[in-house]
């Protein structure tokens, strides 16, 4: 006899710390989301703990019952998480390094909210950007049917995780993915990181917007940019070609290196519904072996708050179901 899982059966909060203010929704076992608060994006860590403890009751309270059903809490942040899923060992966006939030928001639950969840207290576990999405993609979205693919996130920044043989793959550092710092351009313009010719400095939306003000385009979006590259700007076409061409290039080699089922891009600002999008492609399939151009489809999906936020809430469902899927 086949069981099945009860969706209200428990429920799990997730927080994305990718934007101010940080968003926060509660999921249940289908991933649905039930009810959404924001709370100010603190940098101090115990601060942002504290923010987040104080703003639990609030996301339960449209839910009778929904205190004692919360069995785990997940945060998602831009940065290099341990393999434990608890430190995080550094962060340049909340210039962070070897920060404990997962014992931090531990300590500010038990003081700010004792009665959530008496029974068995909450697991809190953190988990970086992509890595959050490809769990979420996984459990309940695009890639629930497969056991190998490989996502990129394209927005300020550009995220990677993939899945392997139905597992996230961390590394043994729990450093896999980072493919915003591949080197694509030797003696390329200096990145954040401290190295030169990044693909984050050649195909980001921030390295992109700061192409176009150097060319000095008034546009305040790619979409922007994308109207202009249709109305003939040899500036604007450059760019988004330079752009496309370096994104698509690195696609490529995680095409030859991992030989995905699917390639799954999740992007912001509709970006790859225009000639960027497009120039991407073109890029995939020139830079893959002869023959094997087309045979790996590539699917995009739109980026919001929901989707990060829900991706944070995937990492304890996910350990969760697993646990159950191995009783």
């Amino acid at each position: 006899m086949r069981l099945t899982v009860h969706p209200d059966g428990a429920y799990f909060a997730g927080v994305s710390l990718l934007q101010d203010p940080a968003h926060m929704v509660l999921i249940n076992l289908h991933g649905d989301i039930l009810s959404r608060v924001t709370f100010p994006l603190d940098n101090q860590p115990q601060r942002l703990a504290d923010n987040i403890a104080t703003a639990l009751p609030e996301l339960l309270a449209a839910h009778a019952d929904a205190a004692d059903k919360l069995l785990g809490l997940g945060v998602t942040l831009s940065g290099f998480i341990d393999e434990h899923q608890s430190t995080c060992v550094q962060s340049t966006l909340l210039s962070w390094r070897d920060v404990p939030l997962a014992d931090l928001i531990r300590q500010s639950i038990h003081q700010h909210c004792p009665t959530i969840n008496q029974g068995g207290g909450i697991a809190v576990a953190i988990e970086n950007d992509a890595k959050a999405l490809a769990v979420s993609e996984k459990r309940f979205g695009h890639a629930r049917e497969l056991s190998n693919f490989t996502l990129v996130s394209h927005g300020a920044g550009i995220g990677n995780a993939h899945f392997i043989s139905g597992q996230l793959h961390r590394g043994f550092h729990g450093g896999a993915g980072e493919i915003a710092h591949c080197t694509i351009e030797l003696d390329g313009l200096p990145c954040r990181c401290g190295k030169r010719g990044c693909l984050d400095t050649l195909a980001s939306l921030n390295a992109i917007m700061e192409r176009a003000k150097a060319e000095s385009l008034e546009v305040n979006s790619l979409a922007e940019l994308e109207k202009l590259a249709a109305r003939g700007s040899n500036a604007a076409i450059g760019i988004l070609h330079r752009a496309g061409t370096a994104l698509g290039l690195a696609i490529s080699h995680l095409i030859q290196i991992n030989d995905p089922d699917m390639i799954l891009i999740a992007h912001q600002e509709q970006s790859f519904s225009g000639l960027f999008g497009t120039v991407v492609q073109q890029s995939i399939d020139a830079n893959v072996l002869p023959g094997v151009a087309g045979l790996t489809p590539v699917k995009t999906f739109a980026l919001n708050d929901d989707t990060w936020a829900r991706a944070a809430a995937s990492i304890p469902a996910h350990r969760f179901l697993v646990g159950l899927k191995s009783c």
